[in-house]
C-alpha cells in the first residue's frame, strides 16, 4: 500500500515538472513594470536589443502575429517599441531612440485616452543614489521628447528605478547595454487583452 502511494506520488510530481509553462515574450503587459508605479502587472520585463546588439532594435518584422489588437498595451510594445537605450553615464536620446518615441508619440496621440509611465534605468555601475538621479534624468528625457511631440504632459509621469530592476543580468557590456533604458509602460486606458 504504501508503494503505491510513494508511486503515485512520484507519478504525480513527475507529470507535473514535465508541463510546459508559458513562456513571457515582448507583449507581456508592463513590461519593464515588474510591479512598479501605478500597480503595473508583475512580470519580468523582456530585453528588446539595441542596434547592435543582435536583436533588431525593438522592431518586429511585418509578417509576425498582431496579439491584441488597436489600442492594446500588446499592439504597442510589438508594433510601436516600448524602450529606448541609453549610452554609459548619458542622458541625451540616440536617433534610433528618437525614432522609437516617434512611434510612441503618434500611438500615444491616437490613442488619447492611455496614460503612460516612464521608468528611466540604469547598469550596474555606480552608486545607486547616483543611478537613482540619472534614471530620472533618462525618464524625463523621454518624457520631454513625447511631450515635445504633441502628448500632453499630465498623460506622462515618470519614475526612477537606477540600477535596482535589470533586464539582463551579469557584468558585461551587453548587459549594462540592455540595462541603460527607458521604459514607456501603459498603465490606464488600453484595453487589457
Amino acid at each position: 500500500m504504501r508503494r503505491q502511494i510513494l508511486a503515485s506520488i512520484a507519478a504525480l510530481l513527475l507529470v507535473t515538472a514535465c508541463q510546459s509553462r508559458p513562456s513571457q515574450t515582448a507583449d507581456a503587459v508592463g513590461a519593464g513594470a515588474a510591479g512598479g508605479a501605478g500597480g503595473g502587472a508583475q512580470q519580468q520585463p523582456v530585453a528588446q536589443a539595441p542596434a547592435g546588439a543582435g536583436g533588431g532594435g525593438g522592431q518586429v518584422a511585418a509578417a509576425a502575429p498582431r496579439p491584441g489588437g488597436p489600442g492594446t498595451a500588446e499592439e504597442f510594445n510589438l508594433t510601436v517599441g516600448d524602450r529606448v537605450f541609453f549610452d554609459f553615464d548619458k542622458f541625451d536620446l540616440k536617433p534610433q531612440a528618437r525614432a522609437t518615441l516617434d512611434r510612441q508619440a503618434a500611438w500615444l496621440r491616437q490613442y488619447s485616452d492611455i496614460r503612460v509611465t516612464v521608468e528611466g534605468h540604469c547598469d550596474e555601475r555606480g552608486t545607486r543614489e547616483y543611478n537613482l538621479a540619472l534614471g530620472e534624468r533618462r525618464a524625463n528625457a523621454v518624457r520631454q521628447y513625447l511631450v515635445a511631440l504633441g502628448v500632453a504632459a499630465n498623460r506622462i509621469t515618470v519614475v526612477s528605478y537606477g540600477k535596482e530592476r535589470p533586464v539582463a543580468l551579469g557584468s558585461n557590456a551587453t548587459a549594462w547595454e540592455l540595462n541603460r533604458r527607458g521604459v514607456t509602460v501603459i498603465q490606464t486606458g488600453a484595453r487589457f487583452n
